[in-house]
Parts: structure tokens; sequence; C-alpha cells
């Protein structure tokens, strides 16, 4: 007769290529898009030339890479979290069906990987300085959410450091203003967007103590995130003036404000019905991500 308890968590199996895939999130690639997008942005507007194909592949490798680290190490900080809230229940960590153990021979191949891809870069010495300014944040991040009500501002910080990879490399090493304009623009989208996926849990993270945004404001977060999509067009804009861009930019930085107020006025409207929808309006910010991108490629082939 079996004396397991209720709450009792299954010994970890071998690892299997599911279990490894849904560790990684590979299975759910909104969050790569997400972070391959702005590094996109910036390889395109920052070519002196036409944007390297070969370096924008190069971003999109290392945006998985990178988000697949920072998904492992926020589910190996969160597990005990994750088994506590419905949406995160079944991870492979915090089920039980992977041990801390394979996560972490996992992490290391992600981050050796990205040791590589960064001597493959037009500009290696570059990156590698950049990228031991990031890792730092990106494993300080799980932390964010016990210590501070503002982990999806951090988030922002550490998600579209990928633009000052992208701007760089394609600048040939220079991070000028322009940069950093459109840096604070994608912090301050990412801090609307994570704000959003953030209600879906807002129950469960009260429950367990867990902080974000979306409990800090509670009826009032379709107040924030109005602000911080509003913070964010407003920074397209200005790098679009600074950057003298033809007019399918401008139509890019168009397309990003009246999207961004479709969500805030679905979250507004919503009310308590939000959580049931918040995943949805997160998700459809892949989709503008490609907009903006495909406007900004062809502004550049414009005539």
């Amino acid at each position: 007769m079996s004396t397991a308890t209720p709450n009792q968590i299954p010994a970890p199996r071998p690892p299997s290529l599911g279990s490894l895939i849904s560790l990684m999130r590979l299975n759910k690639p909104v969050g790569i898009w997400l972070v391959f997008y702005p590094a996109a942005w910036a390889v395109v507007l920052a070519s002196p030339a036409a944007p390297s194909p070969m370096l924008l592949l190069q971003m999109l490798v290392g945006a998985v890479l990178m988000r697949s680290a920072g998904c492992i190490i926020n589910d190996i900080a969160d597990r005990k979290f994750d088994r506590e809230v419905a949406r995160t229940r079944m991870r492979p960590l915090a089920s039980g069906a992977l041990s801390v153990r394979s996560a972490l021979i996992l992490l290391l191949v992600c981050l050796s990987a990205s040791l590589a891809l960064c001597f493959s870069l037009p500009h290696p010495r570059d990156a590698l300085m950049l990228a031991l300014g990031v890792l730092p944040l990106v494993a300080l991040y799980p932390f964010m959410k016990r210590i501070t009500w503002w982990p999806q501002l951090f988030l922002g910080l550490v998600f579209n450091s990928a633009v000052l990879f992208g701007w760089q490399q394609a600048s040939g090493g220079g991070l000028p203003l322009e940069a950093l304009i459109l840096y604070a623009a994608c912090a301050f989208w990412t801090l609307g967007y994570d704000t959003i996926y953030a209600v879906q849990d807002s129950a469960d993270d009260a429950r367990i103590g867990v902080k974000s945004t979306a409990r800090r404001m509670g009826r009032h977060t379709h107040v924030l995130v109005l602000a911080a999509y509003a913070l964010a067009t407003a920074l397209l804009a200005l790098l679009m003036v600074r950057w003298q861009v033809g007019d399918r930019a401008v139509l890019a930085v168009i397309a990003f404000a009246v999207h961004t107020l479709w969500q805030w006025r679905s979250l507004r409207a919503a009310g308590e019905d939000a959580r049931e929808h918040a995943g949805r309006w997160f998700s459809s910010n892949a989709t503008l991500g490609l907009i903006v991108f495909v406007l900004l490629m062809s502004d550049r082939y414009s005539v």
C-alpha cells in the first residue's frame, strides 16, 4: 500500500524531451518573439545599409537561448511557489517531472551556447562585455517578486537588453542616445504587457505572498498599463523624429499606439473578467512586434 501523502511531490523521473521543451518554454514561443522583435527593430534602425539577415538570425538564436535560460532560472527559484498557482503547478520542476540537477545541466548548455554565439557576432568583445553586465540581472529577476511590487519593470530592463545587443552589433559597437531611447520604450512596453500577464495570477499571488504590479494597482491596473504604453509610444515617436525615418516607420509607431490602446480599452472594459482574457491580450504583443518589424523593414527598402 502506498504511503504517499496527497501533497507529496513525486520523485523526479529521467528527463524526457517534452519536459525539457516545457522547461525552456519552447512550446510557448510568445516570450521568444517578445525578446527577438525589439532586437530586430534595433538591427533594422541601426544598420548603415540593408539589415544583415545573418545578424537577424543570430538575434533570434540569442533570443531562444537567453529566454530559455531565464525560464530555467525562474523555475528553479520559483518551483515551490509554482506548485501553489493553478497556471504553473504542472511545470516540470513544480510537478516533479524534472529534477533541479537536470535543469541546472540544461541551463549550463544554454549559457554555453550563448557564449559561443557571442563569439560569432560581428563585434564579439563588445557582446561579451554587455553579456557580463546583463547575466546577473537575469539571475536576479526571479527574486524581484519577493522584494518589490515592480518585478514587471525589472523584467523590462532585463528582457530588452536584446535591444542593446542588436543596436551594438548592427552599428559597429556603439550605443548612442537613440539606442537608449529604444531600450526605454521597449522596457515600458514590457511593463505594460507583463502587468496584463500578471493579472492572470493575481488571486493566487495574493494568497502565497508574491508581489506584482497587477496586485499593487488592483482595480487601477488599467491606469498603469495606459501610462506604460503611452510612455512607450512617446519614446518610439521621439526616436523616429531623431532618427529621421520614412513614412512607413512612422506608420509603425501609429500601429503600436493603436494596438496598445486596444489592449488598454479591453482591459478596462473587462473589469473583474480581465483574468480570463489577459493571456490573449498578452500574446497579441508578439503580433504587434511582427507588425512593427515588417513596417520598419519596408521603410528601409522603400524607394
